[in-house]
């Protein structure tokens, strides 16, 4: 009997096994579009789209699970007060080709929204949900999430975890609904082989040894607790930032949001949420438009510190999961790569 926690998809059975998933729920998977972006993208027909597994996606889950703007309630305000409804509960869906360093982001963004208390919107979402992650064999050129124990594969949080073996995939549960597809649909997949398992962790070591940066982010955290940063790194940061916001935007763990009542009419509305961003220049801002801190050096210092710092004291671990995604888009050259050499450097 096959064990249904870990077995072979061949690669000519990977639409037919989508495409029945899909038929049961809604299918996300990277797409390149025509300008030449790869993004998660929503399959309407899995015939006429080509899933991308090759290029890392430029947007990540959160834009899923706590999209830029969303409704979170409407309103009605009558005679008897406010009346709040909520939103319509989201579909089932499937999260296909998401890599290890965005699931990682989402668990964090699981920690998140559960404190105090559960956010109702993003675990609506969250629960109705299921990632089929890939192991990165061969890493793109910024990222080191080996280094923000991120990836290249993962050992926990998935629902099932491909690693492609070449002519076909290796498929292993890492929770119960996971198990229950392979189950379900037990006739596409055949037993794992000694040689299968052998050949999966060949290309794990490979892939450990194919990083091309070096970023020392445990060491920075650790030194963050006990000392401080020299004043002359953020303004070498600063001088050369743009406020364009790009980082906070591609970054999977930037969770920070504003809430805003907008009226319809005058006996009704929406409550929206949005998101903001600690690199925005009215994050800080309060009543009568005074900002109680120094735009040009405290942005970037807000978000290093929140990432590596804060976090590390609150969870054990940065929230950065090194998927580099803030390397590429940063023209200024002050992404947190940048900062973690400088700070490093400094202080080694």
């Amino acid at each position: 009997m096959i064990d249904l926690q870990e077995v072979i998809l061949e690669k000519d059975h990977l639409i037919p096994f989508l495409r029945k998933l899909h038929k049961e729920a809604r299918l996300i998977a990277p797409v390149t579009n025509e300008y030449g972006d790869t993004l998660f993208t929503e399959i309407e027909d899995i015939d006429k789209q080509t899933i991308d597994l090759k290029r890392q996606p430029q947007s990540s889950l959160k834009d899923f699970f706590l999209p830029q703007q969303e409704t979170l309630a409407h309103y009605t305000n009558d005679d008897n007060g406010y009346v709040f409804t909520p939103p319509s509960p989201p579909q089932e869906t499937i999260y296909f080709g998401v890599r290890s360093c965005d699931l990682t982001a989402l668990l964090y963004m699981d920690l998140i929204f559960s404190k105090p208390s559960k956010d109702a919107s993003y675990y609506a979402r969250r629960n109705s949900s299921l990632i089929i992650t890939l192991g990165c064999n061969d890493p793109f050129d910024n990222c080191f999430c080996e280094a923000t124990n991120s990836g290249p594969y993962l050992e926990y949080g998935y629902g099932l975890q491909f690693v492609d073996l070449g002519k076909s995939y290796y498929v292993s549960a890492g929770r119960r609904r996971g198990a229950d597809l392979l189950k379900k649909w037990s006739y596409f997949f055949r037993e794992v082989t000694k040689e299968d398992q052998d050949r999966r962790y060949q290309l794990f070591l490979e892939a450990r040894g194919r990083f091309s940066r070096n970023i020392q982010v445990s060491h920075a955290c650790r030194k963050l607790q006990n000392e401080d940063v020299d004043e002359t790194i953020w303004e070498k940061l600063a001088g050369r930032c743009y406020d364009c916001g790009g980082c906070a935007y591609v970054c999977p763990t930037c969770t920070c949001f504003s809430v805003d009542d907008l009226a319809i009419d005058e006996t009704s509305g929406i409550r929206v949420r949005s998101w903001d961003a600690c690199t925005s220049s009215g994050f800080t801002r309060m009543a009568g438009n005074h900002n109680p801190t120094d735009r040009s050096r405290h942005a970037l210092k807000r978000r290093f510190l929140h990432k590596l710092k804060y976090d590390f004291q609150e969870h054990g671990k940065a929230s950065c999961t090194g998927c580099g995604r803030c390397v590429d888009i940063c023209f200024g050259g002050v992404d947190i790569t940048t900062f973690i050499k400088l700070f490093t450097r400094e202080t080694s």
